[in-house]
């Protein structure tokens, strides 16, 4: 297979200490060396534009790809497709499809359709109860043997204390994280937006954060009780935050995830630009300010472990109604990586090593997934950034099959130049210079 060297690139990978400008060998479907000054003999030669950096390819552990029974929302084509735009070498996609993701058939035609599509590698997450329905479990050793990755029943907690006890019992004799939707059923009732001043205003039943706070504190004793291991999904409220914090402090298996819209937005945006925006609607929902606030200091800090996406494509037609009847959930393949860096790296919250670590070493760490890492022999999945590319955001030009953000028309600094998996360039961006 053909060799390729990138030359001339910031070399971000802080799982091997680098960071600094190095060249990068790719050796068909893996890394050859990274060092500087490397002999070009036989490998086309990149030689990248100023500014560019080279990170371990980008892996998103909580996306929502819809196919099998959702196609007019998304597929797997259409999502991985979007992934790749936006610097994804990776997903992880969740079970609530239709039907449910709880056993190997299901499994096995998600990872046919990921490789009939060939572009983002797909880790599937099965379900941890039948159906999703909290009854039963789902069997896991099958789920594993399929090429699972992890379990949830996302969009819903675990049903009882008893499941989830039993749940993270049988799942850690296969190393397998409970990823787990926080959410306090009863204390939620009807609710559709963050429990404050704006949901009020606006005549919206409301959420409060102790909702999430509740059913994660629950979790993450029973991760300490059992020793198995829980990953708090698209945390959103400062009490959820304080529940991991004093979870790792007494040395429970936990691990948090925190999406870009909780980190930049809060509840006002219930009232303003458009009142009723059901491009704002997402559960968990949007905070009020302390709590996106609370946010960013555990991002700064180390607390919180992964930034992911919780891409949630709706059709149209679905998020034009009324409010209260509208579905949760945005897209966010294709804008993180711009947020991050307006948001977090231009703003001084966090660095760029440490972000990769967000977004590349800490998934595949938790998730046990190749990645993460640009030492030799590693997979050959590569992420190139721009940090100082102007984006606007244009939900039309989108490549995910769902167009449902709030963030359309947002200019940011900050993108995403090329995405390389196993070695083979799926995406390069037009507006960068890079002929690769």
């Amino acid at each position: 297979m053909a060799k390729t060297l990138l030359r001339g690139g910031r070399v971000v990978d802080p799982a091997n200490g680098r960071d600094g400008v190095f060249d990068v060998l790719i050796d068909g479907d893996r890394i050859a060396r990274v060092g500087r000054d490397l002999p070009g003999d036989g490998a086309k030669v990149v030689n990248l534009p100023s500014g560019l950096v080279i990170v371990p390819g980008l892996i998103d552990m909580h996306v929502h790809l819809r196919e099998p029974g959702q196609e007019h929302k998304e597929t797997v084509a259409t999502g991985t497709a979007s992934a790749v735009a936006g610097g994804f070498t990776a997903v992880a996609c969740m079970p609530n499809t239709t039907p449910v993701n709880d056993n190997a058939g299901v499994t096995g035609y998600i990872l046919a359709k990921a490789a009939e599509a060939n572009l983002a590698r797909v880790y599937p997450i099965g379900a941890v109860s039948l159906g999703q329905k909290g009854e039963q479990l789902a069997d896991i050793a099958e789920l594993k043997q399929a090429g699972c990755v992890a379990l949830t029943d996302d969009g819903r907690p675990v049903a009882t204390a008893m499941l989830m006890r039993r749940a993270l019992e049988y799942a850690s004799m296969f190393d397998l994280p409970i990823i787990e939707h926080c959410e306090e059923q009863t204390l939620k009732g009807d609710g559709v937006a963050h429990e404050g001043f704006h949901a009020s205003a606006l005549g919206l039943r409301g959420i409060p954060g102790e909702c999430e706070s509740i059913m994660a504190s629950r979790d993450i004793a029973l991760a300490e009780l059992t020793r198995g291991i829980v990953h708090i999904a698209h945390m959103s409220a400062r009490q959820t935050l304080d529940a991991v914090r004093y979870g790792k402090s007494r040395g429970a298996r936990v691990t948090c995830e925190v999406t870009p819209h909780h980190f930049v937005l809060t509840d006002e945006m219930l009232g303003a630009p458009i009142a009723y925006d059901t491009n704002v609607k997402m559960n968990p929902p949007l905070r009020e300010a302390a709590d996106r606030d609370a946010m960013l200091a555990g991002l700064k800090d180390g607390s919180i472990d992964v930034i992911a996406t919780d891409h949630a494509p709706h059709h149209a037609d679905e998020k034009q109604v009324e409010f209260d009847r509208a579905p949760f959930g945005i897209t966010g393949l294709e804008t993180a990586v711009s947020l991050c860096f307006d948001r977090l790296v231009h703003a001084g919250v966090v660095s760029l090593p440490r972000l990769v670590e967000l977004l590349s070493v800490n998934p595949a760490r938790i998730l046990r997934v190749p990645g993460g890492s640009l030492g030799d022999g590693a997979p050959a999945d590569i992420t190139i950034l721009a940090p100082d590319l102007a984006v606007t955001v244009d939900a039309k030009t989108m490549v995910s099959r769902s167009k449902n953000t709030p963030f359309d028309g947002w200019t940011l600094r900050g993108g995403v130049a090329a995405t390389i998996v196993g070695g083979r360039v799926v995406y390069a961006n037009p507006a960068v210079d890079l002929r690769i």
